[in-house]
């Protein structure tokens, strides 16, 4: 990139409020610098030779001017600028506290169902807008229901963030529920592994779900559910990228919710050059133990737990396609559509997922 498009671009980025670090390349080019050609050894070689002497960081985290190691924002390998805020500040809007979102791993896109539980690995600090509609089985009127949510998440340090997963507003045509407010569910994620070179991250983490929501829309029962869970993901050739979640969703009363066990796989295929995403997503949920809360034998899914009656045992597993797109490095769009695979289908004939994500 030459100087004139280089200043050209930051003036931009200036004009609309955004860091130059997110502007200065077109699409195409920053997802070119952040390939998952670079390994460990090449880049090891590449800071011993020019910019392991440096000594310092351009405006957009490279080694003045080398361009750091993995194409981002350096590379821990070499000591560089660590992906967390580099060359832009350590921090968000000078507060020490919030962190910026680790960019090395830009061309990965969130995983979009099971969304209160299918977590990120990514350490990210960023607001998720979710609507969700699905409709009812018969046994509970039938008709559909809609939730309007918004997730937030918070880097406090390289490896450590602040999740805050359940929230929103529940709205329902059926006879038999209620409008009202879902539960608040947050905790913590702790990044345990981290390759940039290979494109390779592995997390693990804990959320509470208090009981805090609207008892009519089937919110607020028990006396609160915790979630433990491990999230990973890893590039596969150039252009496509595989997340792997799992956990238990362990109720502090069993005779008011039910114990869950769930497993989610997500795929992605980027599109040519272009900032769009096809990706499919597969759940699958095991239900531990039963309970006495609900007088119905339906299996709740991801955003309800019923304390359901006689489904010890029981599997639900959805799949889902879907699109998203990337207009701009710390931003994203996605739309899925979601069915059961099994017979039983509990709460969710089908159900169509849209999210708008802003990350910083």
């Amino acid at each position: 990139m030459d100087v004139k498009k280089f200043l050209l671009s930051s003036a931009l980025a200036a004009t609309l409020g955004t860091s130059a670090c997110w502007a200065a390349a077109p699409y195409d080019e920053r997802q070119t610098t952040i390939a998952p050609t670079v390994t460990s050894a090449s880049c090891q070689t590449f800071c011993d030779s020019g910019c392991g002497g440096c000594g310092g960081c351009d405006s957009c985290g490279g080694c003045d001017g080398c361009g750091g190691c993995d194409g981002c924002r350096g590379c821990d390998s070499c000591g560089g600028c660590d992906g967390i805020g580099a060359g832009c500040g350590e921090s968000l809007l000078g507060y020490g506290f919030v962190k910026r979102s680790d960019d090395c791993f830009d061309d990965f896109i969130s995983p979009m169902t099971n969304p209160v539980f299918f977590e990120d690995p990514r350490t990210l600090t960023e607001a998720r807008f979710i609507f969700l509609s699905h409709e009812l089985p018969a046994a509970l009127g039938g008709n559909s229901v809609q939730v309007y949510a918004m997730q937030v998440r918070a880097a406090l340090t390289k490896r450590l963030s602040l999740i805050a997963t359940k929230d929103g507003f529940i709205y329902t045509q059926s006879p038999v529920l209620d409008s009202g407010f879902a539960d608040i569910a947050a905790g913590l994620k702790y990044n345990l592994y981290r390759d940039v070179a290979r494109g390779r991250l592995f997390s693990v983490g804990a959320t509470f779900e208090a009981p805090s929501g609207s008892k009519g829309s089937l919110q607020g029962n028990g006396n609160g559910e915790f979630h433990f869970f491990s999230t990973a993901g890893t590039r596969v050739g150039a252009r496509s990228h595989w997340l792997i979640a799992s956990g238990i969703r362990e109720p502090s009363n069993r005779e008011l919710e039910n114990r869950v066990f769930y497993l989610s796989n997500h795929f992605d295929r980027q599109l040519g050059n272009r900032p769009l995403y096809a990706f499919t997503e597969l759940n699958w949920y095991n239900y531990g133990s039963s309970g006495t809360a609900f007088p119905l034998p339906i299996e709740g899914g991801d955003l309800f737990n019923l304390g359901s009656p006689g489904i010890t045992g029981h599997d639900l597993v959805t799949h889902a396609i879907g699109m998203k797109a990337k207009p701009r490095r710390n931003m994203e769009a996605g739309v899925a559509w979601e069915y059961p695979m099994t017979a039983r289908q509990g709460l969710m004939a089908n159900r169509l997922t849209a999210d708008l994500i802003v990350r910083f």
